[in-house]
């Protein structure tokens, strides 16, 4: 067999994913005892801050900080109701006939289609994959054929297919983007399921035996996995980066800090790629109201459930088109006769789309099977991590996936909205409303950025006096968030998760402003390979509101020392703390765009600007 060729990533071979978290219903208790007494307190606090702390003499800069806060409320309470409880599928054996799964009276094998979309990544990357693939296990004989979707077209990635024994498909053109590349896959294959990887994504060869036995539920649409980054720079400790700098006693110095405030590590998941809190908690937990959604790569999808959506597309799409041309029958003097002939070329020519052609396909489909009132298609997040992917890993390639995750969900929100149709339960709209409503966050989070940075600067304050009633109203609610932040999650630290949220606000924003622009999101490949170089051009919003948060702790201080004011201390106190917390967050953003692996800061290497690569063979 050819060898592989060696990628930065072959280092982290040895590493396995965690397991999922376990249900415990003492913690889920205590978690829902601290999320009441959150919604209590911040309730009280709410209503006491619109009905007594105003200052009066600012409502200019009153009333949008206490909105903000109002706003922020309303995305806690759906965050919770996400949390609120465990409802796991329970897990079915894997089928051994097709007829267990698949209703037509057939007792054929069953049939997968694995399907690896690939555009201008690197075919030897892809090579890793394609043997991956290959080499899923079933307990049960099953027919598994692995397909490379090259919307590239290139003699390279279909030599590699041929070579790993994977049938290629590409096809003339790109429309469609991924969505585009997944359809042409489906119009050439009749697998039972169908199996969408990326092509940098490693299944483990336990996929399919630990999935297909949830799709013995007729009315299952889609299983998806966690996606699992196994190449997360886990970073140095503190003695080891004062052995690299300053030697035995740099070592020493890191060692005794770290005995006295325990270990510090140096590096580690710098872009906060570390997805468990997202698959185990946030999406796991929607199982009990059927709301998880597709995440595309590492699903599992019952092919009669993804082209039923297609067939109701496209019927809508044709009723739209006769629609148009009865209206232009009745008002013909509304349209030419080219026209109504162009609309009539359109009905005639729709053509079937398995995946909306869409940069946020997967969530797409999932609300359009969702939202199906005659068919009722179910989903499930299986818990356990079946496959591994690469991270981003630089700034750029970071902000590229970020942004692609934002603009998508918000156009999806903008223009196709499930919260205004019908066919979803109430749980299920708030489930996606949650999503919904966490990527318009930077509207208020950038009033919170703003409003410390006014006061430091202007002595001017956002309620009517920092007294007593004050903190006794707000010191509870934060306290009592924070302990039910911490049940909820199970434990898994999320600190700079949060920080990372706070200061992703600029991209968000450009993403919320290009679809109100009415601006397409294109679909871009998340680069695999690094560039070199800082990414400081790409947060300097961030810089800004470090340099500006500084400037006014600053400032505030100075004129303290030069005018002491003991009335004014406590204001001095509390916005100064909150800047300061704030230029804390920017600061985990600036130094992932500084951040090099250490390959790159030991050697120096930067050929092409890409990670050093070496051949085996």
């Amino acid at each position: 067999m050819r060898k592989l060729k060696e990628f930065y990533f072959s280092q982290y071979e040895h590493r396995t994913p965690p397991a999922p978290l376990v249900h415990n219903v003492k913690i889920e208790f205590l978690w829902q005892v601290a999320a009441t007494g959150a919604v209590t307190l911040g309730l009280w606090y709410l209503i006491w801050r619109w009905t007594s702390s105003l200052n009066y003499d600012a409502l200019w800069f009153s009333v949008p900080v206490v909105m903000a806060e109002t706003l922020s409320f309303v995305g806690m309470l759906l965050y919770f109701h996400n949390l609120w409880s465990v409802n796991d599928t329970p897990k079915q054996p894997a089928p051994s006939q097709r007829d267990q799964v698949v209703f037509d009276n057939c007792d054929r094998l069953l049939s997968v289609d694995v399907f690896l979309p690939t555009y201008t990544e690197d075919p030897e990357m892809t090579r890793y994959s394609i043997r991956d693939a290959k080499a899923l296990k079933y307990p049960h004989p099953i027919d598994i054929r692995v397909h490379v979707l090259d919307d590239g077209n290139r003699a390279e990635m279909k030599a590699v297919a041929i070579q790993e024994g994977a049938n290629y498909l590409t096809r003339d053109t790109n429309i469609g983007y991924k969505a585009g590349n997944l359809r042409n896959g489906m119009e050439q294959t009749d697998g039972d399921f169908l199996v969408i990887l990326d092509s940098d994504t490693r299944v483990f060869p336990t996929l399919l035996e630990n999935t297909l036995g949830y799709f013995r539920d007729p009315d299952l649409a889609w299983v998806q996995t966690p996606q699992w980054f196994y190449d997360i720079p886990e970073g140095e400790t503190l003695d080891q980066v004062g052995q690299r700098y300053l030697g035995r006693f740099g070592a020493l110095i890191g060692g005794e800090i770290q005995r006295v405030f325990g270990p510090i590590t140096i590096g580690a998941d710098p872009f906060v790629s570390e997805a468990q809190l997202f698959y185990d908690v946030i999406l796991r937990r929607r199982n009990g109201a059927n709301a998880s959604f597709c995440c595309g790569a590492g699903s599992i999808h019952r092919r009669e459930a993804v082209m039923e959506a297609a067939l109701r597309a496209f019927s809508n799409q044709v009723d739209k088109a006769v629609d148009d041309m009865t209206s232009f029958e009745k008002c013909p003097e509304r349209k030419s006769a080219m026209e109504r002939a162009m609309v009539h070329e359109f009905a005639i020519t729709t053509e079937l789309t398995p995946y909306k052609f869409h940069v946020s396909e997967d969530i797409y489909t999932s609300i359009v099977l969702q939202s199906d009132t005659e068919r009722n298609w179910k989903s499930v997040l299986h818990p356990g991590i079946e496959t591994k992917m690469l991270s981003p890993l630089d700034m750029q390639s970071w902000a590229m996936q970020r942004f692609k995750y934002a603009g998508g969900t918000l156009d999806i929100m903008a223009n196709d909205n499930p919260l205004f149709s019908t066919g979803m339960t109430r749980r299920q709209k708030l489930m996606y409303a949650m999503t919904f409503w966490s990527y318009l966050a930077p509207l208020w989070t950038i009033i919170f950025i703003a409003a410390p940075i006014i006061a430091l600067f202007t002595g001017i304050a956002p309620v009517s006096a920092y007294s007593w009633e004050f903190f006794g109203h707000l010191l509870p609610f934060l306290l009592v968030h924070e302990l039910a932040s911490i049940l909820g999650t199970w434990g898994l630290n999320n600190r700079k998760g949060k920080m990372l949220n706070l200061a992703f606000f600029s991209f968000n924003l450009q993403a919320i402003w290009a679809v109100l622009r009415g601006k397409e999101v294109k679909f871009k490949v998340t680069p695999k390979t690094r560039a070199a170089g800082n990414f400081l051009g790409l947060v300097a919003p961030q810089i800004t509101v470090f340099a500006l948060c500084f400037a006014a702790i600053s400032y505030a201080a100075i004129g303290h020392l030069l005018n002491p004011d003991p009335q004014k201390l406590t204001a001095l106190i509390v916005n100064g703390f909150w800047a300061g917390l704030n230029a804390y967050a920017m600061t985990v953003l600036i130094s992932a765009a500084l951040w090099k692996p250490d390959d790159m800061k030991r050697e120096k290497v930067d050929v092409k600007n890409r990670l050093k690569f070496r051949r085996v063979a």
